[in-house]
């Protein structure tokens, strides 16, 4: 567990340093080009390329040690940052900015090449919680991740405006680039204990989509989860791309940013009590109960044009986030066989990343020359105004209003489906052992969650660490290794 949380706090240095950069750029190409669609298409082109490299990242993970994974990603985003900043130097800030020029392009490509490479150590991270952690303290460990995830967003949030207006884009640069190399140092001198995965055959593909989707299939239930979790992303674009609209007729530019600073807490909060607590007997529950409190939340928030309304809206729902994010992890970690939890990670990670944006694309246009100006007609206003009463914003508020509803319909048809009491029952049976059956994929064999060899000499322990503590148990026995 000490180990693991090493691990943790390193990748919070990681997550904030890439997020605090990202979020500079945007913020700098927007106050010096004021064009939304050139940060529009840095935004779209980040979650399209997270959702396209999602499972090349999972399955690098299974295929090596998942230190020297972090240590590999760590290396390729310094080089990015320090080659921007070597574009920074080399090159006038007009050049950089000239959305019609190669440079401005190069620049933010690169930028956004090393923050994509990060996302990889997140899919690391969610594997060494099957690690390093005991079976029974996976959800308090991904309440802590949801943690790290919170306090990063509230840094980017408050930090990346003020980096920009006080000390503009080269020093952000210098500031991300030393704090990658600190995660670097530290990176190198950790030391977790994992054996060397096994190759899987002498031609594997570099996505391994067949071995993402057997993995899956090998546990009754999780490709519905998966799928789940993609329609409650699908919904959340929504959020994504009204959200900001929304709270920018409430307040004033310079205080919604520390609204969203402050709100983040949500995040801290949600994550700490789930460390604390758990998530109960069966997370699948959890996870439904907490998605039908978050579609009740997001249809009510803005029933009213009460700042005080939205501020504490908003900071509940990011509070119920991390809920729904530990508990499909925690499933994962416990139903699919170690060897393939990063592919199963990055699989979920490509579809839910790809989900939200492609509603965010589409809900954005109908709301602007539809859904509002509808809600800006006496016929609206008469038939929605005794529910959502008078302002400037009852278009969005009506959007908020629908796609939380709709969210609440699908948890509860989640609820009555199938596929949930198998994954239930899966779930409460046990986790697969660590040998494979003869198709390849993992089984469950109800008994302790470490394999057979494993649990004996190691009882209690996580599945991937009575793996290693058996192969280094082994290597202090047999002089030649």
């Amino acid at each position: 567990m000490r180990t693991f949380l090493q691990v943790l706090g390193n990748t919070l240095i990681a997550n904030v340093t890439t997020s605090f950069l990202w979020f500079a750029l945007t913020f700098w190409v927007y106050l010096e080009t004021r064009s939304v669609l050139a940060t529009g298409i840095i935004g779209g082109a980040y979650m399209l390329f997270i959702a396209v490299f999602a499972m090349i990242f999972g399955t690098i993970v299974d295929r090596h040690r998942k230190l020297q994974v972090m240590i590999f990603s760590t290396v390729v985003t310094l080089a990015s940052f320090v080659i921007a900043g070597v574009l920074y130097l080399v090159q006038p800030e007009a050049a950089l900015l000239d959305l019609g020029g190669p440079w401005f392009w190069l620049f933010s490509g690169i930028i956004l090449f090393g923050a994509v490479i990060e996302h990889m150590r997140n899919i690391a991270l969610s594997t060494t919680v099957t690690l390093l952690v005991p079976v029974d303290r996976h959800a308090n460990a991904n309440g802590l991740v949801g943690t790290v995830q919170g306090v990063a967003f509230m840094v980017t949030s408050v930090f990346s405006g003020l980096a920009i207006g006080l000390l503009g884009m080269g020093w952000t640069l210098v500031i991300a680039i030393g704090l990658t190399l600190i995660a670097l140092v530290h990176l190198l001198f950790l030391r977790v204990p994992e054996p060397k995965p096994e190759p899987e055959g002498e031609r594997a593909p570099a996505i391994d989509l067949r071995g993402s989707i057997a993995a899956i299939r090998s546990a009754p239930g999780l490709f519905a989860l998966i799928l789940f979790s993609t329609f409650n992303n699908l919904i959340g674009g929504v959020y994504m791309a009204l959200m900001d609209p929304y709270g920018l007729t409430l307040f004033p530019v310079e205080i919604w940013g520390v609204v969203l600073g402050v709100t983040s807490t949500g995040f801290i909060i949600g994550g700490l009590a789930i460390a604390k607590f758990g998530l109960g007997k069966n997370p699948i529950r959890t996870m439904l109960l907490a998605v039908i409190g978050m579609g009740l939340l997001g249809a009510l928030f803005t029933i009213r044009e009460w700042w005080v309304l939205y501020g504490l809206g908003i900071w509940a729902y990011m509070a119920i986030v991390p809920i729904i994010e530990a508990a499909e992890q925690t499933v994962i970690q416990k139903v699919v066989t170690f060897r393939r939890q990063g592919r199963v990670f990055g699989f979920a990670a490509a579809v839910e990343s790809a989900a939200a944006p492609v509603t965010a694309f589409l809900i954005a246009p109908i709301a602007e020359f539809w859904i509002i100006p509808y809600m800006e007609s006496e016929g609206g206003a008469q038939t929605w105004g005794w529910l959502l009463g008078e302002g400037d914003a009852r278009g969005i508020a009506l959007v908020f209003l629908f796609a939380g509803l709709v969210m609440v319909v699908l948890a509860i048809l989640a609820f009555a489906s199938r596929a949930y009491r198998l994954l239930s029952a899966e779930y409460q049976q046990g986790a697969p052992a660590e040998g494979e059956s003869e198709t390849g994929d993992g089984v469950a064999d109800g008994g302790d969650p470490a394999s057979e060899t494993a649990s004996a000499g190691a009882p209690g322990l996580s599945p991937g660490a009575a793996a290693a503590a058996d192969e280094l148990d082994r290597s202090a026995s047999d002089p030649r290794r």
